[in-house]
């Protein structure tokens, strides 16, 4: 039974998502507001205050909230922000606490329906919202893949079981920095291959082999499964072994390598201008030979601006290269320029993350949580 004191954070994404009015009081402590926030929707109004100074105030106007509307309060796990909604509740608000806290959030996954393509009966793209991840399942007749999937795999089990479909195979376009993967696990569990470039499968700070089975994912290569076929484009330049996926050539899951509004950093194995030059290259090559009416399905967004109507997450290549002004820079000079004028020092976790992904570290579910706090900063763009 739904307890009337508290909102499961999926609802209130999903409230966001539709673009509800929403007043979220977010009690956690300033510093850990800074390291990331619920941010979602055109319509969410977001109020910061810790708990301790909540509790001291001589009168509530200050804190900006319409009495006559529902406040939501959130915290980290759920706990404060019970406390909070009950002490806004005896001074007149209508207030509930997200329940789980922005642990919760940070694990909410909205499945959006793309339009099918000629050999694809269904593409569907899971939004996590907490760090603006896409990951990607996609089905034919009733065979799935699963690309770039988190670590909260009853989320893709609960889509594949909508889609009356079974997993076939997962797929990481690169081995992320900023969250940890979930196919590793989902191969194991679902018994099914697992399958990533090579050159991504060695930690690139040292050289070390990850620990883990792999089937080999190189530039030309296709993956087959129901009547669809995946090609395979080899785009080194975030990481070594970045790849995108191509299907029916109508639609390019890309990764991290191109984003709608930016590109992805060539920093995060400790190697920017070697990983720059390669980023240069792979767009310059995708620039040639892609057609203006692919449809680029990134893994990545950072803002509200990269979505479509439908509220899903990409754009034509057409219009990314008129509206992207990192994938618009037209000379070699002036991209690594930019990318030396940008360059920014990741989050101290990503390191963690990398060599977690790659079996050479262990975390425990508790450490998992914390290592992936905030939204993603895997992207370069221009401010």
């Amino acid at each position: 039974m739904a307890d009337p004191a508290t909102i499961p954070a999926d609802e209130l994404a999903r409230r966001l998502d539709r673009g509800e009015r929403v007043q979220l009081l977010d009690v956690r402590a300033t510093e850990r507001v800074r390291l990331g926030r619920a941010a979602l929707g055109p319509a969410l109004e977001f109020h910061a205050l810790p708990a301790s100074q909540l509790y001291n105030l001589q009168s509530l106007d200050s804190l900006g909230l319409d009495r006559s509307q529902p406040v939501l309060v959130i915290c980290g796990h759920g706990n404060s922000s019970a406390r909070a909604a009950d002490f806004l509740q005896e001074r007149g608000f209508d207030a509930r606490s997200v329940a789980g806290g922005m642990a919760a959030w940070e694990g909410v996954y909205l499945p959006r329906r793309l339009a099918p393509t000629r050999a694809l009966e269904h593409v569907v793209q899971l939004d996590r919202v907490g760090k603006g991840a896409l990951s990607y399942v996609l089905a034919s007749d009733r065979d799935a893949l699963i690309v770039d999937p988190g670590r909260h795999l009853e989320r893709y089990e609960a889509v594949l079981e909508e889609l009356h479909a079974t997993a076939t195979a997962v797929i990481d376009t690169h081995m992320h920095a900023d969250y940890l993967s979930g196919a590793r696990t989902a191969a194991r569990r679902w018994r099914v291959p697992y399958f990533v470039h090579p050159d991504d499968t060695s930690s690139p700070y040292d050289g070390a082999a990850g620990r883990f089975p792999y089937e080999p994912l190189r530039d030309g290569d296709t993956i087959a499964f129901g009547r669809a076929t995946l090609r395979v484009e080899h785009v080194p330049g975030h990481t070594l072994g970045s790849v995108t996926l191509i299907a029916d050539e109508s639609i390019a899951l890309t990764g991290d390598f191109l984003f709608v509004q930016s590109l992805g950093r060539p920093d995060l194995g400790g190697q920017a201008e070697a990983w720059g030059r390669l980023l240069w290259h792979s767009l310059e090559r995708t620039r040639r030979r892609w057609p203006g009416d692919l449809l680029i399905l990134p893994a990545h967004y950072a803002s509200e601006l990269e979505r479509r109507a439908d509220r899903s997450v990409g754009a034509r290549l057409d219009v990314i290269a008129a509206t992207n002004p990192v994938a618009a820079i037209a000379d070699e000079a002036s991209f690594l320029r930019f990318l030396a004028q940008h360059d920014t020092a990741p989050p101290e976790s990503y390191r963690t993350i990398k060599l977690a992904n790659l079996g050479l570290v262990e975390l425990a579910a508790a450490d998992a949580e914390a290592v992936e706090v905030g939204p993603n900063q895997c992207a370069v763009a221009a401010e």
